[in-house]
């Protein structure tokens, strides 16, 4: 469904991107583990249409990305939930949610969506009218989801959606995960938290320093043993 080949992304003459290629698959879950620094944020946003690479090509169904802005990517069915959530803290809930669907005329079905939206997240109901700013951690997640879900997004990319959350909201956040997935949405996830994504992916890469260094299955991304010392903690890293 999307496919990514030797991306190379710059800020100046500094590449955080070398050479990136990795494919999500159609109506699976992907996901991209790597430390801080690697990359993995900049690739969501040059894949978004953000940032804009120097070199490389992504590819969404067959169409050329690269060059687009932001709003023909969303309205190619490409939607992000953005790193530290970014929902519009002045505005209420409610308008959160309309802000998602900017680019869509059909006045009817926007608000069914909402309504279905309201159902999915029963909290988002209860605080329709208050300001985004104001809501939990979790709740503003919650919002960021929503709010892409609300342009009908054919694929998802969420970028750290379990970031300074309590782990309570974090099950809550990868259970809507796997909920929205089965619902018929593909999902291309950074994340750090490799124990809660090997619980929902169908499909790892890690990056590092730019570059992706790995690429597996949960099964074979479990065995490696040094994305076990690194991500998994079940053996003492070396010093």
């Amino acid at each position: 469904m999307l496919e990514v080949d030797g991306l190379v992304t710059a800020y100046g003459k500094i590449e955080a991107l070398k050479g990136v290629s990795l494919g999500v698959e159609r109506g699976g879950i992907t996901c991209l583990l790597g430390p801080n620094g690697a990359g993995k944020t900049t690739l969501m946003m040059t894949i978004a249409g953000i940032l804009r690479p120097r070199r490389g090509s992504i590819r969404f169904d067959g169409a050329d990305l690269v060059g687009r802005t932001p709003a023909q990517i969303v309205a190619q069915g490409v939607a992000l939930v953005p790193e530290n959530r970014l929902v519009f803290p002045q505005m209420s809930v409610r308008e959160n949610l309309l802000a998602g669907a900017y680019q869509r005329s059909d006045s009817g079905e926007i608000a069914a969506d909402a309504e279905r939206l309201y159902e999915r997240f029963p909290r988002l109901r209860e605080r329709r009218e208050q300001l985004a700013g104001t809501l939990s951690g979790g709740e503003q997640q919650m919002l960021a989801v929503a709010r892409a879900l609300m342009s009908r997004p054919r694929l998802l990319l969420m970028d750290e959606p379990s970031l300074g959350l309590a782990p309570i909201v974090v099950d809550e956040i990868f259970r809507i995960i796997g909920e929205l997935n089965r619902d018929g949405t593909t999902l291309f996830l950074v994340e750090q938290n490799a124990h809660k994504a090997l619980q929902v992916a169908h499909r790892f890469y890690l990056m590092e320093q730019g570059r992706v260094t790995f690429s597996g299955t949960p099964g074979q991304l479990a065995e490696d043993e040094v994305i076990q010392r690194a991500y998994l903690g079940t053996r003492r890293a070396a010093v």
